[in-house]
C-alpha cells in the first residue's frame, strides 16, 4: 500500500477562559487602510479599555503590519491564515472603524463555532457603520448568527450593558418591534391591483440586469444567486468591465463633448483644475462621458432593463471613477444617446436604471421601483444610499444617507442644484467627478431586498427628506465625505437602534413621491408587487397600506 504525506492540518487552541479575541477586517485599497487606521485603532482601544473594565482579556487575533501601515486584514487569504490561529470556541468581536470587504473574513466567520459580535464606532468620519452593515447583511445571507453593537467609545452605559450581556450569555437582542408582516391588501385597491398586474407582466414578459463584473468590495449580501432572481421574471446578462473599457474607446471625443455642453446647458456645476492627482480634469470627465455612452450602447445590445457597474475594483485603475455615468442614467432628464450609427435615440426619455456598486439587491429593487413609478405618472428616478451616520438635530434623529458618488440630478431639484467634485484618491486614484447635491425635502420610500433564511425578503419604510440649514449641512458633508451626495432623512416610527438592529445591508434605495398620500400608494402598490412576487414583505415603521376611506 503507498504512504502518501498529507500536509499538517491548522488546529486552533482551546479558547483561555475570559478572554475575547478581536480581528478587523479592512479594505483592499492599501492608500484606505492607511488613511484609516489611526482611527480603527482609537475604536479598539475603546473597546478594549471597556472590556477590561468588564473583567476581560482582549486577544488581538493578528498583529499590525509595520510595513504596509495598518493592523487591517486585507485579502482573503490574510483572513484564513488569521482564523488558523483563533480558538474555534472563543467569543470573536469584528471591529470595524472604516468601511471592509466583508469576504475578507467570512470564511472565518462561517466556521467559528463561539459567539460573534460585530461592532463599529458611532461617526461619520470613515464608513465604519457601513462595514459593519454589510458584514450583518453578509453574516445573515449566509446564515450565521451574530450580534451587533455601536458606540461612539463605548464609555456609554448602554453599550457598557450590552457588552456584558453578549460576554455572559454568547447574544444580543435589540428592539425590532418596529417590523412587522405585510397584512393582507384589499383586492379592489387600485394600488394592489396595479402591483399585482405589474408583477405578473415582469413574471411573463421577463427582465434583465446587465451586471458589469459580480461581487464589488466583498458584498457577499450583494449577490443573488440566479435561482431566487429567475422565478421573478429576473435574469442576469454577465458582462465583463473590460468590455466597457473597450467600448469607451470606440466613443469620439466630440460625442463625449456633446455630453458635457448637455449638462452646461443644464446649469451643473464642475469643479475642475489640472493637477490628475488630486484634482478634477476636463480630461477626466470626458473619460466618464464616454464610459456613460459606452454603457447605454451595451444595454442597448444585450436589451437590458437595468444595468450595474462594479467599478472599485479593476475598473478604478484603468479609467476614472464610473459615479458620474451612473448618476446621469438614473435620470429621466439626461444627454441624449444614440445608436452607434446616428439613427436612433437609445431609453429616450426615460431613466436605465442603474444599481450602483452592482448591488443586486437594488437591482431587483430599481427595477421593480422604475416599473411602479412609471406607471403612477410620478418620477421613477431612483437611487440607492450608504447609511453613513445620523444625529439628532432640532429633537428629530436625522440620518445621513450618502452615497459614494452619484444621485440622480432630479433627487437633487435638478441639474442646476448639482455639482460634481473629484473624487477622494484614496479610493479613486484615477479621479473622476460626481454627481451630487443636497437632496431635495420631500416624501420618499425606503427598501432593501435581501436575503435571509435562504429566501428573499424585502424590508419597506417611509421617509421624508428634510432641509436643514446650510451650516448644518457643511457640518454634517466635513464630518463624512463633502465629494459626495447627502440626504437628510427622518424615518417615519423608526428610531436609530432600531434601524441598525434590524437593516441586513450596508445599502437602502429611495425613491420620491410628490406627497404623503401618493407615497403610502406607491409603497401599496411595491408591496402586493413584491408579495405576488412571492418576496416576504416586511413594513419597518409607520407605514400605511390600507386605502384611505374617501370622503
Amino acid at each position: 500500500m503507498t504512504a502518501y504525506t498529507l500536509p499538517e492540518l491548522h488546529r486552533p487552541p482551546a479558547a483561555e477562559p475570559a478572554t475575547v479575541h478581536t480581528v478587523a477586517s479592512g479594505d483592499l485599497r492599501p492608500a484606505a487602510n492607511v488613511t484609516c487606521w489611526p482611527t480603527q485603532e482609537k475604536l479598539e482601544s475603546d473597546l478594549a479599555a471597556a472590556l477590561t473594565d468588564l473583567g476581560w482579556k482582549v486577544h488581538r487575533g493578528h498583529a499590525v503590519d509595520e510595513a504596509k501601515g495598518h493592523g487591517f486584514i486585507d485579502s482573503q487569504r490574510a483572513g484564513i491564515e488569521v482564523f488558523k490561529r483563533i480558538p474555534r470556541d472563543a467569543p470573536l468581536i469584528v471591529v470595524e472603524a472604516v468601511w471592509q470587504y466583508s469576504h475578507h473574513v467570512l470564511a472565518g466567520l462561517r466556521d467559528h463555532q463561539g459567539p460573534i459580535l460585530v461592532v463599529a464606532n458611532w461617526s461619520g468620519e470613515f464608513p465604519g457603520l457601513v462595514g459593519l452593515l454589510n458584514l450583518a447583511g453578509s453574516l445573515t445571507k449566509a446564515r450565521r448568527d451574530y450580534s451587533v453593537l455601536w458606540s461612539a467609545d463605548f464609555t456609554d452605559e448602554w453599550a457598557r450593558e450590552s457588552l456584558r450581556t453578549w460576554l455572559e450569555t454568547g447574544t444580543l437582542t435589540h428592539d425590532t418591534s418596529h417590523v412587522r408582516p405585510l397584512p393582507p391588501l384589499p383586492g379592489a385597491d387600485p394600488e394592489t391591483g396595479l402591483g399585482v398586474a405589474l408583477a405578473r407582466q415582469l413574471r411573463e414578459e421577463k427582465a434583465i440586469i446587465g451586471v458589469f463584473d459580480e461581487g464589488c468590495m466583498g458584498m457577499y449580501n450583494a449577490i443573488i444567486d440566479d435561482e431566487f432572481l429567475n422565478p421573478l421574471g429576473i435574469y442576469k446578462e454577465r458582462l465583463s468591465q473590460s468590455a466597457l473599457v473597450a467600448e469607451m474607446r470606440n466613443v469620439p471625443d466630440e460625442e463625449a463633448q456633446e455630453v458635457r455642453a448637455w449638462l452646461d446647458r443644464a446649469g451643473m456645476t464642475f469643479h475642475t483644475g489640472t493637477d490628475e492627482a488630486t484634482e478634477l480634469t476636463d480630461a477626466q470627465l470626458l473619460s466618464q462621458f464616454k464610459m456613460y455612452i459606452a454603457a447605454v450602447r451595451i444595454a442597448d445590445d444585450f436589451g437590458l432593463d437595468a444595468v450595474g457597474i462594479q467599478y472599485q475594483q479593476g475598473l478604478k485603475d484603468t479609467v476614472p471613477a464610473s459615479d458620474l455615468a451612473e448618476g446621469l442614467l438614473n435620470n429621466v432628464q439626461r444627454p441624449p444617446v444614440r445608436s452607434r450609427d446616428g439613427a436612433r435615440e437609445l431609453y429616450a426619455g426615460a431613466p436605465l436604471p442603474h444599481f450602483n456598486e452592482v448591488d443586486e439587491g437594488v437591482a431587483v429593487d430599481s427595477l421593480v421601483t422604475n416599473r411602479i413609478w412609471t406607471a403612477m405618472g410620478l418620477d421613477p428616478a431612483t437611487t440607492l444610499h450608504d447609511i453613513r451616520w445620523g444625529e439628532e438635530y432640532d429633537g428629530r434623529f436625522v440620518w445621513v444617507f450618502e452615497i459614494s458618488g452619484s444621485v440622480p440630478a432630479s433627487h437633487n431639484g435638478g441639474y442646476d442644484k448639482s455639482y460634481s467634485m473629484r473624487q477622494p484618491p484614496m479610493f479613486f486614484p484615477l479621479g473622476g467627478g460626481t454627481l451630487s447635491g443636497v437632496s431635495k425635502p420631500g416624501e420618499i420610500v425606503w427598501s432593501r431586498v435581501f436575503l435571509m433564511d435562504g429566501g428573499l425578503h424585502v424590508d419597506l419604510g417611509r421617509a421624508t427628506s428634510v432641509e436643514l440649514p446650510e451650516e448644518e449641512t457643511r457640518r454634517r458633508l466635513d464630518a463624512t465625505n463633502h465629494q459626495w451626495p447627502i440626504m437628510h432623512a427622518v424615518l417615519h416610527g423608526v428610531t436609530r437602534d432600531q434601524f441598525m438592529a434590524r437593516h441586513r445591508a450596508n445599502h437602502l434605495n429611495v425613491a420620491y413621491a410628490p406627497d404623503a398620500a401618493t407615497a403610502d400608494k406607491a409603497l401599496r402598490a411595491k408591496a402586493a408587487l413584491f408579495a405576488e412576487l412571492g418576496v416576504e414583505v416586511h413594513l419597518c415603521g409607520d407605514v400605511a397600506v390600507q386605502p384611505q376611506s374617501q370622503p
